[in-house]
């Protein structure tokens, strides 16, 4: 009895060994990504503060540029200045128009793509709006809606449909013109919902992703264009209010800020997606 139990005991001994150097592998990986990143970083702000310091003007004008210090002063000067109403106001808005954005871009994108008569029917409209940039909605929304803040909740959502709807239309049509995946569901007796539940949707899944990703930006960009023109609170308003009275530190603290938001919302979007599609993995090893 003894004598069985050293091989599992030993299987078990390798086990753990394997499971530690996996462990040790990721924290390397993941320690190495971000000494990277970081690397980056320093090295930007750096370069940031070295024009500014000795007055780059070459090209492009650094005099009037505000360094990183005076920057992070005027951060501190927001934070006292009770940002919140701001920011709430900014993330509402965002939040709002993208998520109305994403349901209709992602059912029309599934329809269009997989429906030549509904491709008919509603695509040459859409592309008729489509080039038309946030800043010329606002005189548009102002009349459409009965306050600003119903229109600036249309133009990010404007900002977030279009990149959602051309991905997922173009995602949906990537997978269709895989005919062999459709005939493997149909050989298996698959009917046409189940086709589009089973093959179709999880198939598109990474284009729908990158639209998403993108229309979260892009909802950040036009929410910006429509508080410095209509609003009263947000980063964006903030950002022009400090414009126009002469103040440059807090402009590119408002700039950042919205990058810093962008950027986590971006990848709150692109982790909540990449949880969807459990089977997909990515290497940027090589091939």
């Amino acid at each position: 009895m003894v004598v069985s139990f050293i091989p599992k005991i030993a299987n078990q001994k390798q086990s753990t060994k394997k499971q530690t150097l996996l462990l040790y592998e990721l924290i390397k990986n993941y320690s190495l990504s971000f000494s990277r990143k970081l690397i980056s970083l320093l090295i930007f702000f750096g370069v940031w503060h070295f024009l500014c310091t000795i007055d780059f003007n070459f090209g492009i004008n650094f005099v009037f540029v505000p360094t990183p210090i005076e920057v992070i002063n005027a951060f501190f000067q927001f934070i006292n200045d009770s940002p919140l109403i701001h920011i709430k106001a900014s993330i509402l808005r965002v939040i709002g128009g993208f998520i109305t954005g994403s349901i209709f871009g992602i059912i029309l994108g599934l329809f269009i793509g997989s429906s030549k008569l509904v491709e008919d029917l509603v695509s040459t409209p859409l592309e008729l709006l489509r080039p038309i940039p946030a800043v010329a909605w606002i005189p548009l929304a102002i009349l459409m809606f009965p306050d600003a803040e119903s229109g600036m909740y249309y133009i990010t959502f404007v900002g977030a449909f279009y990149p959602i709807l051309i991905s997922t239309q173009k995602a949906v049509e990537s997978t269709l013109s895989d005919r062999l995946m459709i005939r493997v569901g149909q050989s298996l007796g698959a009917n046409q919902l189940h086709l589009f539940t089973d093959i179709v949707i999880p198939s598109s899944l990474p284009g729908i992703s990158a639209g998403l990703v993108i229309g979260m930006g892009n909802a950040w960009f036009c929410l910006v264009t429509a508080e410095i023109i209509a609003g009263r609170f947000g980063i964006g308003y903030k950002t022009w209010e400090s414009y126009v009275i002469s103040e440059y530190p807090p402009i590119v603290m408002g700039m950042i800020l919205i990058g810093l938001l962008g950027s986590l919302s971006s990848f709150l979007v692109l982790k909540f997606t990449n949880s969807l599609m459990p089977w997909r993995e990515i290497s940027k090893n090589g091939l």
